[in-house]
């Protein structure tokens, strides 16, 4: 299935929202550290309800360790900077999209890692600034899941 990887999240009810989202949909949740809330926090509870207790969330340091452990093939950057629309995009199962934190967006260093036609974008209105973060995970992941058929 599909991953989704949060680089350093910061609002713990869009993070639970996405372990609800992945619950749902077979995906896997990677996040990156550090985190701008503690697990535990009851907001992120509340977001996530009973899916925060299944295997579906992987911890990591920092980008470099996610990267030691899964590598950047197949790994899309999800970005207001990207010039590729996702839905002009091919995705495969076992696919990894990495999005930004809500204040900020993936940091440059990192985006320059892409090629550009792995910065993907999400079509909004102009002098709009950004979707919700678990809304975009949401649009991603079911777009790449309906070009696989809805197959786990």
């Amino acid at each position: 299935m599909f991953n989704i990887v949060l680089f350093e999240p910061e609002i713990p009810p869009n993070t639970g929202n996405i372990i609800r989202l992945c619950a749902n949909t077979g995906a896997k949740l990677h996040l990156i550290h550090p985190l701008g809330f503690d697990m535990n926090e009851k907001s992120l509870r509340r977001a996530g309800l009973d899916y925060i207790d299944q295997s579906i969330v992987h911890h990591y340091d920092n980008y470099q360790d996610y990267l030691n452990k899964h590598g950047s093939e197949s790994l899309f950057a999800i970005s207001t900077k990207g010039k590729q629309c996702y839905s002009e995009c091919t995705f495969s199962d076992g696919d990894s999209f990495i999005f930004g934190p809500e204040t900020r967006g993936l940091p440059i260093k990192i985006l320059n890692d892409f090629d550009s036609n792995n910065i993907l974008k999400i079509p909004m209105l102009k002098d709009s600034r950004s979707i919700n973060l678990s809304n975009s995970a949401s649009i991603i992941v079911y777009e790449a899941w309906r070009q696989i058929g809805f197959n786990i």
